[in-house]
């Protein structure tokens, strides 16, 4: 799995670092935050646990957050924490296969089990919306 790129960084990235670090998926980024937006996930929050951990961008609607994009050398991540009725929604869905995949293997934790999706594609971007969805009706 890639990792942040912007591990040990003390603070946020700019626009331009984060541009220069996303590459050619910059535009699969800025079509997400317009996904969520449309989606009603308008809030934004840069965030970092630990020097070690790197930063991400939580987006959230009301509070609630809803999906972390994490920065990686030349793409990004999408990671969720989807509860039990989420899971099942989604296995029901007509995600891709992959993303089906990402699901039963996905981390249990307490609070859900961990979704993470690398954005790669304008597919990768549907698939984040449509778990986006999925999390706000759950």
């Amino acid at each position: 799995m890639a990792t942040n790129a912007f591990i040990g960084h003390a603070t946020k990235p700019s626009d331009s670092e984060l541009a220069t670090e996303l590459g050619v998926r910059k535009p699969l980024w800025d079509e997400v935050l317009n996904e969520l937006e449309r989606l009603g996930v308008s809030d934004q929050e840069w965030n970092s646990y630990s020097l070690k951990a790197g930063w991400a961008l939580k987006l959230l609607r009301k509070k609630r957050v809803i999906v972390y994009l994490g920065p990686l050398h030349g793409g990004f991540r999408a990671s969720f924490i989807l509860g039990d009725k989420a899971i099942a929604a989604a296995k029901a869905s007509k995600l891709p296969a992959k993303v089906q995949k990402l699901i039963s293997e996905g981390k249990r934790y307490p609070e859900g089990t961990a979704v993470r999706v690398e954005v790669s594609s304008r597919a990768d971007v549907t698939a984040v919306a449509k778990l986006a969805v999925i999390k706000l009706a759950s």
